[in-house]
């Protein structure tokens, strides 16, 4: 690849790095929102969701225009591959914490019980460090790192699980009524879905550091079984 190229590769793994730290910033900003139930934040991070579809759209197009004009070889191939890639699980992600924060519009005057609310913060915490473990793995080209995103999801899907029964308990004894019941459901696989980006981001990575891209739900089988995060004493 040229030098003009080259540059143009590391100035898109610049870009892809900043915008994906402006996601690993907005996800606990999100949660708070949605704990809080604030209009105004709501509102401001549902507007800046514009400039990220509009960042993450120009990614994708350079990454076209470079390997269609330049014919990258090799890890170079792979580099601007991965990029196109992981730009569109950080669009879909940055989505998801708006559709977090439309939830707080949507509940807004209802009380959550304790319970529910540290659940929800816990797994936008999870969330977060999968977020940033996948993008530190990338900009240190960490195979071991990228490797642990998917163990990492394992942990954010049990919380998943632990949500949906919270919502099921809280709705039995009536402390929750049906609509907000199912608005708590789909928060809860917005988060659960941010982890799974995380993780194609992970892969991503380690398909550019390897060449090989691992198959699709293998950390759900990988040397665990079911019931190891179904129980606290697996956490």
């Amino acid at each position: 690849m040229n030098r003009v190229a080259h540059e143009e590769l590391l100035e898109m793994r610049a870009e892809l790095l900043r915008i994906t730290a402006s996601v690993v910033e907005s996800i606990p900003r999100a949660t708070q929102i949605l704990l809080e139930q604030d209009l105004e934040g709501a509102a401001y991070q549902i507007l800046g969701d514009d400039e990220i579809d509009s960042r993450t759209i120009e990614l994708e197009e350079r990454c076209v225009y470079l390997m269609s004009l330049h014919s990258p070889v090799a890890g170079e191939l792979r580099h601007a591959v991965a990029i196109m890639k992981m730009s569109a699980d950080i669009e879909r992600s940055a989505d998801l914490l708006v559709n977090i924060c439309k939830v707080a519009r949507r509940i807004h005057g209802f009380e959550l019980d304790p319970k529910l609310r540290g659940l929800i913060g816990r797994m936008g915490s999870q969330a977060q460090i999968l977020f940033r473990q996948a993008i530190e793995a990338y900009a240190d080209l960490d195979l071991p790192m990228a490797k642990a995103v998917d163990d990492m999801d394992l942990f954010l899907d049990y919380l998943h699980r632990q949500f949906i029964q919270g919502i099921f308990e809280s709705h039995t004894a009536g402390n929750i009524d049906l609509p907000i019941a199912v608005q708590m459901a789909m928060t809860a696989r917005f988060y659960e879905r941010i982890g799974d980006h995380a993780v194609n981001m992970a892969h991503s990575v380690q398909y550019l550091i390897t060449g090989v891209i691992p198959s699709a739900g293998d950390h759900r089988r990988a040397g665990r079984t079911q019931t190891e995060f179904d129980t606290p004493s697996g956490v």
